[in-house]
């Protein structure tokens, strides 16, 4: 019996986000960014600026008899854009354009009917809270902090 559903939950929102058609171009990394910043759209699942935390989860038990657990958790990710100019109107559009394409990924439809459910892992998802980070150098960036979050039982 698994532990926690953040495991398969991360695995099958990198699967989702890598297959969403609106997200074609768009680098999806598993965790932290490495060296490699050429790409100028980025969504990171289990990343956010200034935190080493990839999730956060809460348990309790489903029910007496302590069979079940219920867990609600919280995946940090992160979405970015950058360009070389200093269009920052134009960086934040694309950077909540991003954020819509996640939206839109992991709602349920006729032919992703189990996005909603990251494929079975969970019980439901959404996406959460967000922050909107703004920099200038060399360029212009906009990132926007945000989370999946799901409820399971386990």
């Amino acid at each position: 019996m698994a532990t926690s559903a953040v495991p398969a939950a991360i695995t099958a929102l990198l699967t989702i986000l890598r297959a969403a058609p609106g997200l074609a171009g768009v680098a999806v990394v598993d965790g932290p960014p490495g060296v490699n910043l050429t790409e100028r759209r980025r969504i990171y699942v289990g990343y956010s600026p200034g935190s080493d935390q990839a999730a956060e989860i809460q348990q309790s038990f489903a029910g007496a008899g302590a069979r079940q657990r219920d867990e609600d958790a919280a995946i940090s990710c992160y979405a970015e854009a950058r360009g070389g100019d200093k269009d920052m109107g134009l960086r934040r559009a694309q950077v909540f354009g991003l954020l819509a394409e996640v939206e839109n990924a992991l709602r349920g439809t006729d032919t992703a009917p189990q996005a909603p459910t990251l494929g079975g892992a969970v019980l439901w998802s959404e996406v959460t809270a967000g922050s909107l980070i703004q920099a200038q150098d060399n360029g212009t960036l906009a990132g926007l902090a945000f989370t999946v979050a799901y409820h399971a039982r386990i």
